[in-house]
């Protein structure tokens, strides 16, 4: 006869929603874009790449926005306060506030993007995927059989 123990020093969680979890993991491939149309854009000098990485900007900082506001109204509403997802809510505020700084660069003209466009798109993308990773990263539940 086989009997279910429950472990006190595993963690539970509740499963991320599933828009919430899109809203994540959809932000890091539109910033990896926008940090690969800035790379595309400084070896070729082809105004058409800062105008792509413009606009994927524009889309990531709505999707993570969007996530950021998510997390917020699910840890104030938390019965307690765990240290990752307050890690997560800050690395995606820190990504969020850089990649709007990064939007204001990539609409200056285009030769004056140059490199900073490109310096905060690698800063951006690295918090973001950070924090995705923090978010989107599951303990195992307490029970055990």
């Amino acid at each position: 006869m086989t009997t279910a123990t429950f472990d006190t020093s595993v963690a539970v969680h509740r499963p991320l929603h599933p828009l919430h979890v899109l809203l994540l993991a959809g932000s890091v491939p539109m910033f990896l874009g926008v940090l690969m149309s800035d790379i595309a854009y400084a070896n070729s000098d082809q105004v058409q790449w800062k105008n792509f990485a413009s606009w994927l900007n524009a889309g990531a900082l709505l999707l993570s926005g969007l996530a950021l506001l998510w997390s917020v109204l699910s840890m104030v509403s938390a019965h307690r306060r765990r240290r990752r997802p307050v890690l997560a809510g800050a690395l995606l505020l820190a990504g969020w506030i850089i990649g709007f700084v990064n939007s204001l660069v990539h609409a200056k003209d285009a030769g004056a993007t140059l490199p900073e466009g490109l310096v905060l798109a690698v800063i951006v993308f690295a918090l973001m995927a950070v924090a995705s990773w923090l978010s989107l990263s599951f303990e195992r539940s307490g029970v055990r059989a």
